[in-house]
């Protein structure tokens, strides 16, 4: 019991300095992981309890962050509006996704679905940003407001623009650190700098 607990609150403490609205997010997505998988006797519960989840997250909080996307530990939500995450996006550990991104598929020219990001793990997205197709994000990366990643990118470097592209290469032994305010510190200056 106390390690499902431990899985559902594994945002809680990441999440302590945004809102009760992002914890509150995390908790139903990681408990609807749990829930949504029951065996047998209890997928008519299972059914009931994603159905309860989408409605509440999905079409009353305006937070497309599907039950089955695989994302790691701490995830932290900033600002928790009109993100949109497809379910075949894998995002790693200690990630940090503001409002208004998107982070999915795009349609290729036969009418197919293409694949979803794979994002590694310390990365920073600023806010209304896309990041779409089957391109992998390296870890310790920072991706500035605005930005539209269709490309690759590599781990410890900070992109911006439309089409991102990378403006610097991070000192990784500062980047490893992971220290959240530096991180805010450079996404805001990449910000500014770029607008």
């Amino acid at each position: 019991m106390i390690n499902y607990l431990n899985y559902i609150l594994q945002d809680w403490q990441v999440n302590k300095e945004t809102s009760s609205k992002s914890r509150f997010i995390l908790l139903m997505f990681r408990s609807t992981k749990i829930f949504g998988l029951l065996p047998g006797p209890f997928s008519l519960f299972s059914s009931f309890y994603r159905g309860f989840y989408q409605l509440l997250i999905e079409w009353i909080l305006g937070v497309e962050l599907p039950w089955n996307t695989q994302i790691g530990a701490n995830l932290k939500l900033l600002h928790c509006h009109a993100l949109v995450v497809n379910h075949e996006t894998i995002i790693g550990m200690n990630c940090t996704l503001r409002h208004s991104t998107t982070i999915g598929n795009k349609i290729l020219p036969d009418g197919t679905a293409s694949g979803s990001p794979k994002i590694g793990n310390n990365v920073e997205i600023g806010s209304n940003v896309v990041i779409i197709g089957p391109i992998t994000v390296g870890d310790h990366a920072v991706i500035g407001a605005g930005s539209v990643v269709v490309k690759d990118v590599p781990s410890c470097s900070v992109v911006v623009g439309n089409p991102a592209r990378v403006i610097r290469t991070l000192n990784t032994t500062l980047s490893f650190i992971n220290n959240e305010s530096q991180q805010a510190e450079e996404l805001a200056s990449v910000s500014s700098q770029h607008q």
